[in-house]
């Protein structure tokens, strides 16, 4: 039954960013809901969201959705057409949902401190892509081989102890190459460190961020020119083999500016050459740090599988962009509410616990969150999930990383 104070039940608390004065201010400004008679640019948000939630496939699952009293009544919409769906996505403005994005992540900075964001070393940015697969005929716009269209989501993560946010997207056909993102994605700032994989190797942007103090750390491609200037004094019993002072390129592709390049090991005894414009950091430090970007390619793989993005709402390509902006910015509602429940455990259980505890009041559902289960014995065997990472790791080190962003392919749940 749910609460008669709307206000203070779970749904509420779970939307609570798009109702923030700010955001409101600018749907305001932007004339979003100009010319809408029925289902407004927040309505449409919270039911899209509820949709990637509940991993409904279709706009026709959505609009048979508010068949629910309850949720009809919160959302104060008794019912909406597929169609009617269909165009408020089309027609939306990306930018819309990309101010809740912002607003959202910066009320969770906040909220946790941006002081614990900076790690010690400074704000620390995750760079990749992942690919989405579309199929060529439905999605001609987002041609990606002869026979294969696909939309690539660039994205950078926010790390920081404890969890990763999203704090920037840019969404484009899959087929131009990662690094002509890294003017959009790379921050320009000086206590900050961009992390980022092999894929955004650029020998010019290297040299602009060295003579801008931007600091960066990266891998180094296995058939790159190197010029050791000066090896640096290594711990023998670290994992760092060597750590020296370079210069990459030949000729007229000469780095104009030197680079750090350290060599250390994985889990498997591989090596592995890490590139860095930081000289100030220790080599176990960026070592640790670079090994954490994996987390970026465990952020895909979770709202690949938790969020319902592998069925598409929409065929243009505003709708498509609509649709993985609401994905990452419910990612950052349901953060939210883990950190309003004080909850330390996976973000998973949130979610599974909003599916029955939505129209509830919210103490109710902090009650369930935190409450110790009765059952005593050990039941069946979880998931060791340091196995699946280290799955992950070693799949994306060794170049076997390609179904990870097919959407065919089921991961364990992690």
């Amino acid at each position: 039954m749910q609460d008669k104070d709307t206000t203070i039940s779970t749904f509420n608390q779970l939307f609570e960013p798009t109702h923030n004065k700010h955001f409101l201010q600018y749907l305001k400004e932007t004339e979003a809901d100009k010319y809408v008679k029925k289902l407004t640019t927040v309505q449409l948000i919270e039911l899209v969201a509820l949709a990637q939630l509940e991993q409904q496939r279709s706009l026709r699952d959505i609009s048979n959705s508010l068949n629910n009293d309850e949720l009809s009544q919160v959302l104060n919409l008794e019912s909406i057409s597929a169609s009617q769906i269909s165009r408020r996505l089309r027609d939306l403005s990306p930018k819309v949902i990309q101010a809740l994005l912002h607003s959202a992540k910066l009320e969770i900075g906040h909220r946790i401190g941006f002081d614990a964001l900076r790690m010690g070393v400074g704000r620390i940015y995750l760079i990749d892509s992942s690919t989405i697969s579309l199929c060529l005929s439905q999605y001609p716009w987002a041609e990606f081989r002869k026979t294969k269209g696909a939309v690539k989501l660039h994205l950078r993560l926010k790390f920081f102890e404890g969890g990763s946010l999203p704090d920037e997207a840019v969404i484009t056909p899959a087929k131009p190459a990662d690094k002509t993102q890294m003017d959009a994605l790379v921050v320009e700032e000086e206590d900050v460190l961009n992390v980022f994989d092999r894929a955004y190797v650029d020998y010019k942007k290297f040299d602009q961020y060295c003579k801008s103090g931007i600091r960066f750390v990266t891998r180094l491609k296995s058939n790159a020119v190197v010029d050791v200037v000066r090896e640096l004094p290594v711990d023998p019993g670290s994992l760092i083999k060597s750590d020296c002072v370079v210069y990459l390129g030949t000729g007229i592709n000469k780095m104009e500016s030197p680079l750090r390049r350290l060599e250390t090991e994985d889990i498997y005894g591989e090596p592995v050459i890490i590139l860095t414009s930081d000289f100030k950091l220790s080599s176990e430090q960026i070592s640790a740090i670079y090994r954490n970007r994996w987390q970026i390619e465990l952020f895909f793989k979770w709202i690949k599988q938790h969020f319902q993005i592998k069925h598409l709402y929409g065929f243009s390509q505003q709708a498509v962009e609509n649709q993985l902006f609401i994905a990452l910015a419910t990612y950052c509602m349901l953060m939210m509410v883990k950190l309003k429940a004080n909850y330390t455990g996976p973000l998973l259980t949130v979610k599974r616990l909003l599916h029955t505890s939505l129209f509830e009041p919210f103490t109710s559902f902090v009650r369930k969150l935190n409450h110790d289960p009765q059952r005593k014995s050990r039941g069946r065997r979880g998931m060791d999930s340091e196995a699946i990472y280290l799955e992950t790791v070693r799949q994306v080190t060794a170049g076997e990383a390609e179904h990870l962003n097919d959407l065919i392919y089921d991961p364990l749940i992690i």
